[in-house]
């Protein structure tokens, strides 16, 4: 296993004495996660939400029932949460009747967990963002990335069974866009036009690094700003990709000027704009640096960012 920084963080929280509601993308590594700090605490229970058994006990379960369930369990880990309705109420009651109880929750779809818990919760939990494999994991796993490797992940992409089964990285990433990337869009949300969905995304995939017209992107496909506004956003809350605002020192202008829309995931863009080729023999090997420098944005990420900036700058 790849150690995962997110780890320790969790750990920290824990002992803070909060709850944590860790959100991600699908395949990148959460069960795996949960299921370490399963193993790592005594008194810990692993609740797997697609199991219709546990899915019952937790919906709409009174504190009586949940105290008798749990007994002396000292950690409660949900794992697909999204599954059980009216989850956050559920473990609203956890962290409020049984206090000497603390929750990890996660779940696939970070649309309806989010939504199903922030409410409830408030104040209750501190929320956390996995994603992919990062620079410094990678480093920590592999040693400090060499160019070539870097390379690799710029065409590629971070997660993680793509980096653990190389040989398949092309046809792993190929099932993921097709299989799992609109699927909590879709649950979620009536999404009338799924052929649009389909669309803005390669459009998007094809202009990372530029700024972003709603109206430009309405009219290349067919459609009217509002609903490539609102599409965008399912988009972002998904996690498939994320708006930058430009920067400027006043505020108000910032807010004015358009965006750039990056990914979260350089393979995924890739896979979505069928182009797995080496960056010598692109014209977007530019646009493959800036979108992963990007989503490395924060710096703590990387363990030398020095580096990974004179190997852009070498490009």
């Amino acid at each position: 296993m790849i150690g995962r920084l997110v780890i320790n963080r969790i750990e920290n929280i824990l002992a803070s004495g909060k709850s944590v509601l860790l959100l991600g993308p699908r395949q990148v590594g959460k069960t795996t996660v949960l299921m370490h700090l399963q193993e790592s605490y005594s008194g810990s229970v692993f609740l797997d939400c697609d199991e219709p058994d546990v899915r019952s006990l937790l919906t709409d379960a009174s504190s009586s029932t949940l105290r008798n369930f749990l007994g002396s369990q000292k950690i409660v880990i949900i794992d697909e949460a999204q599954r059980v309705k009216n989850i956050g109420l559920t473990i609203k009651l956890i962290i409020d009747k049984l206090k000497d109880i603390k929750v990890i929750v996660s779940g696939s779809s970070a649309l309806e967990l989010s939504s199903d818990i922030n409410e409830p919760l408030t104040g209750r939990k501190i929320e956390m963002v996995m994603s992919g494999i990062s620079y410094q994991e990678m480093c920590d796993h592999h040693g400090m990335m060499e160019e070539r490797a870097l390379e690799t992940r710029l065409r590629y992409g971070m997660y993680p069974e793509v980096i653990t089964h190389p040989e398949r990285s092309e046809i792993l990433l190929r099932e993921l866009t097709t299989g799992y990337l609109y699927k909590d869009v879709f649950n979620y949300q009536d999404v009338r036009k799924p052929e649009l969905l389909h669309n803005l995304t390669e459009a998007l995939a094809r202009q990372v690094g530029s700024e972003v017209s709603y109206n430009e992107l309405a009219q290349l496909l067919a459609s009217d700003p509002a609903t490539i506004g609102r599409y965008i956003d399912l988009l972002e809350k998904s996690m498939v990709v994320f708006r930058l605002r430009s920067f400027s020192r006043n505020l108000r202008n910032e807010l004015k000027k358009s965006r750039k829309i990056y990914f979260y995931d350089n393979g995924i863009r890739n896979a979505i704009i069928g182009d797995f080729r080496p960056l010598s023999l692109r014209n977007d090997a530019g646009v493959l640096w800036e979108n992963y420098m990007v989503k490395g944005k924060n710096k703590n990420e990387f363990k030398s960012w020095s580096i990974l900036q004179s190997i852009f700058l070498a490009y």
